[in-house]
């Protein structure tokens, strides 16, 4: 199985981007000679989410898409992520994202580790983490990107996720400026190694112990690893190739 991160939604253009996900989803569906059947989690905050639903029918494109819309109070049900050849959740809010998600943490856990694989889009990809970055643009009062992509403002915010990476996921890092939240992320010992995913970018790792470092990169943006060794923060730029 492997998880892959994508740093923004659905709507990308860029070659080859969703190509190993698509694979593996073929790949389990191939030997029952059938349609891949995949399930795809929306917060649908004020009904919104049917307006974004035939961006993502078109990213997946080929397989059976069954929508799972979460809301305040209603989150996913554990059983639809039974029998399935792959799981996707989408972007938007990511606190929201996570309320719906994170009480069936443990059924998509058990899916991903008998081989199904997983999808995140923007929020998706920050809640996959055991450690999820879920809000927050200040750490001890000082700013660290733009108020507007805290999503809530204030101070760093982590919470569990779904612990399917060891490592938090911050997105839309060249777009947003972003990059420093994940770099003070690191640097405040929340997490002695995170990633930030540009959007039209995926990075895909087999699993919880990987290290991001050796993850495949696809789409046309750069995924940015973000290190502490000893006294300094490190900073690697990689991109697909």
């Amino acid at each position: 199985m492997s998880v892959h991160l994508v740093g923004g939604g659905p709507e990308t253009g860029a070659t080859g981007l969703l190509d190993p996900f698509h694979a593996e989803v073929r790949g389990r569906a191939d030997g029952a000679r059938r349609l891949p059947r995949v399930v795809l989690v929306v917060v649908d905050g004020r009904g919104a989410a049917r307006r974004f639903l035939p961006a993502y029918q078109r990213a997946l494109d080929g397989v059976q898409v069954e929508p799972v819309l979460t809301a305040p109070g209603r989150p996913a049900p554990a059983a639809a992520f039974g029998d399935v050849d792959g799981i996707v959740v989408g972007g938007g809010p990511t606190p929201a994202y996570l309320d719906g998600v994170g009480p069936a943490a443990a059924a998509i856990g058990a899916a991903v580790r008998s081989g199904v694989p997983y999808l995140g889009f923007s929020a998706g990809a920050m809640v996959a983490p055991g450690t999820a970055l879920v809000s927050g643009h200040l750490l001890a009062g000082r700013e660290l990107c733009p108020a507007e992509w805290a999503e809530d403002p204030g101070e760093l915010t982590v919470r569990p996720g779904l612990g399917l990476v060891g490592f938090p996921v911050d997105v839309h890092t060249a777009q947003a400026g972003t990059l420093g939240r994940t770099v003070a992320l690191v640097g405040s010992g929340a997490a002695p190694v995170a990633v930030g995913i540009d959007e039209d970018t995926c990075l895909t790792v087999p699993g919880v112990e990987a290290d991001p470092a050796d993850g495949q990169v696809t789409g046309g943006g750069a995924v940015w690893v973000v290190r502490r060794s000893g006294d300094a923060t490190e900073v690697t730029r990689r991109t697909a190739g």
